[in-house]
């Protein structure tokens, strides 16, 4: 077994079967970058960065204001713990594999099976190798997204209903929608911006749209 995002081993590990895949000059160009090619996949770019999340993600015309910003990063940090979930079920079926193959490699007498068990092996060996790298990343990017939840959370709305802080919040980016259509924008985009800035308005000036009363009194007493 190798070491936890150790991938030197299995680099080298490798090499013999690349003299059948490889041409003899590729092949020693390969086996000379192997310490650099360790350290190319040990800090390879998985996910997103801090400065990707600020920028991209969380651009200030989709996202307007903190509350926006804090409920998106709520929606990527969802994700996030959704995707490590099913990373550590795959992870545990191919730690099982692991374990199946280990005992065929062991006992199997037959040369060509015996061949396919250890390419197999091989191969899952790999595959725990980047699990591994990805978990670490997604739970990277798991601890960006709590602190910047934290960053934004600045008492000023509630953090326990999103729907609260949407009608502003929509109102403003659906303005800012607005004031990006052009005489070369389609009918349709027109039709769909227009529509729903005037439909948000009419909410705004109605008060149709009525909070939890019980909710309101509850988030004013713990934001004090």
């Amino acid at each position: 077994m190798t070491e936890k995002r150790d991938i030197k081993s299995l680099i080298q590990q490798e090499e013999t079967h690349l003299n059948n895949l490889l041409e003899p000059n590729d092949l020693k160009s390969f086996k000379g970058m192997v310490d650099e090619l360790r350290d190319t996949w040990t800090k390879k770019q998985i996910f997103r960065t801090e400065t990707e999340a600020r920028f991209s993600v969380l651009q200030d015309n989709r996202y307007p204001n903190k509350a926006a910003k804090y409920w998106q990063c709520v929606r990527e940090q969802s994700v996030y713990l959704e995707n490590l979930m099913s990373l550590s079920f795959d992870y545990r079926r191919n730690e099982a594999k692991i374990k199946w193959l280990t005992k065929k490699v062991e006992t199997e007498t037959d040369e060509y099976k015996l061949e396919n068990y250890k390419i197999d092996l091989d191969e899952k060996i790999y595959s725990k190798a980047n699990m591994e790298a990805v978990a670490k990343d997604r739970m990277r990017e798991i601890n960006m997204w709590s602190k910047l939840k934290k960053e934004f959370n600045d008492g000023t709305f509630n953090d326990k209903n999103v729907n609260e802080h949407q009608l502003e919040t929509y109102h403003q980016v659906y303005l800012n929608k607005a004031k990006a259509l052009t005489s070369g924008s389609s009918e349709a985009e027109i039709f769909n911006v227009v529509g729903q800035l005037e439909s948000l308005e009419r909410i705004k000036k109605t008060g149709e749209l009525n909070y939890d009363k019980k909710e309101q009194l509850q988030y004013g007493k713990e934001s004090k």
